[in-house]
């Protein structure tokens, strides 16, 4: 296309300083273009650029960016740009984007727009940050059992809501109580004098404004509702979560659960526009954590230095044993992680999950031990073979079910299992793995 513009044009448009000929460009381009572009660039060269757009375009462009590079560029836009930008906004989009955005930041937009063109997302504010309330869409078209098709399809034609929210009308009482919904097919479909009452799903699945918003996203795809109705105490509907919003809620605790699996904190823009210090800030943490905790690996080894300069041929094995056992204590983790993420397991189960795992690892622990007794005895004779064997067969199942068990023991703490598990799994498996190993080592060889 001959508006069509690529992204390395635009940066050297921008090291060239020539933004008249840049805003010409962009101000042509089709809006998903726009997106996808500022998606691409560096979020200081993303700023140039939704600098140059129209008011009009902008406000549009800027409602179809993920959430994470909304949050960015609030960040560095001008006061007059972020305020028009939220005032546009719905109150669950404002109320998102003040949590992820530098405390001081969020209080200086707030006091700008006052409390009375803040009042939605302020009053989700004030449900806990983890909670399916502070989430919801305050804004919702609601209906009544008496009222008549015909009624409330005029009111859905005069409605500015979006076409997400609209799919499913909550019915309720006057008291506000939820009593059910209606889809808007089922209207369209029905005569224009029946009333709600008599097309309705009664007694809707709802959720509290309390429970956890990602365990409430999972129910709400894994049932494919188009809303979600959300209620108070006492079952007066205060808002709704579309579908989309479920899915997008579902997708970045997922990616947070598999960054901080691996250790590191999860990143909010792309991997290659992320600067390098700050991938290295969300991996040092817990670096630094291993790294401290390491020193009770080397006491081990310290304490059975003896030990090992009587036989060296066992130092040869130590990465073997640390890393299987770390190996098998991350896969229980994993495992029992995700099915408690997913809702399969809960905190009472832990007696089920630590004799399931012992029994796995111990499984696990005894094929390879025997392949550790073939090769090992092989090569450095069968007395060491045996050891490695024996340390094996009883590591396993000790990693396996202190895998297994931790994520559910940092459940209880209301300490994020994802975080936890990686970091304690590691260092437990190390020290357990070495001292088993050289305990083994002194009885079998009379060391």
């Amino acid at each position: 296309m001959q508006d069509e513009i690529s992204t390395g044009r635009v940066r050297k448009l921008i090291t060239d300083r020539d933004l008249a000929t840049l805003g010409s460009r962009v101000r042509k381009l089709s809006q998903n273009r726009v997106v996808k572009l500022l998606s691409e660039l560096p979020l200081d060269q993303a700023a140039i650029v939704f600098r140059l757009l129209e008011k009009n375009e902008s406000l549009a462009v800027f409602e179809e960016l993920d959430q994470d590079t909304q949050a960015d560029l609030i960040t560095v836009l001008s006061r007059s740009q972020v305020l028009e930008i939220f005032r546009s906004l719905d109150p669950e989009e404002q109320t998102w984007l003040l949590d992820e955005m530098p405390s001081k930041v969020a209080k200086k937009i707030v006091a700008a727009l006052g409390s009375k063109e803040m009042e939605g997302a302020l009053s989700l504010l004030g449900y806990p940050r983890e909670s399916i309330g502070r989430r919801m869409s305050p804004q919702v078209l609601r209906s009544r059992p008496t009222e008549t098709v015909g009624e409330l399809l005029g009111r859905i034609r005069a409605s500015n809501s979006d076409n997400d929210v609209l799919s499913e009308i909550p019915v309720l009482t006057k008291d506000r109580k939820l009593v059910g919904k209606v889809e808007l097919k089922a209207l369209l479909e029905a005569e224009k004098h029946a009333q709600v009452a008599t097309l309705m799903e009664a007694d809707p699945y709802y959720s509290f404004t309390y429970e956890d918003d990602e365990k409430v996203a999972r129910e709400i795809l894994r049932h494919g509702e188009l809303i979600h109705p959300i209620v108070d105490s006492e079952r007066r509907l205060v808002g709704i979560v579309p579908l989309l919003d479920a899915a997008r809620i579902d997708y970045h605790a997922a990616e947070e659960d598999h960054a901080r699996a691996g250790g590191a904190e999860p990143l909010r823009r792309p991997y290659l526009l992320t600067s390098v210090l700050k991938v290295a800030r969300s991996r040092i943490v817990w670096l630094l954590v291993l790294g401290i905790s390491a020193t009770l690996t080397v006491q081990v080894l310290e304490i059975f230095e003896a030990t090992l300069s009587q036989k060296i041929a066992l130092s040869l094995f130590i990465p073997l044993v640390i890393g299987i056992g770390g190996n098998t204590g991350s896969q229980a983790a994993t495992t029992v992680t995700r099915a408690l993420a997913t809702g399969e397991i809960d905190i009472k189960d832990v007696g089920r999950v630590a004799f399931k795992e012992v029994r796995t690892g111990f499984a696990v622990g005894s094929l390879l031990a025997l392949v550790a007794l073939a090769i090992a005895s092989a090569v450095y004779g069968f007395d060491i073979g045996l050891v490695i064997a024996l340390t094996l067969a009883l590591n396993c199942p000790i990693a396996a079910t202190v895998g297994g068990v931790i994520p559910l023991v940092a459940k209880a703490c209301k300490v994020d299992p994802a975080v936890f598990s990686t970091p304690f799994i590691s260092t437990f498996c190390d020290a357990s793995g070495l001292l088993v190993y050289f305990l083994v080592a002194k009885a079998l060889l009379g060391l």
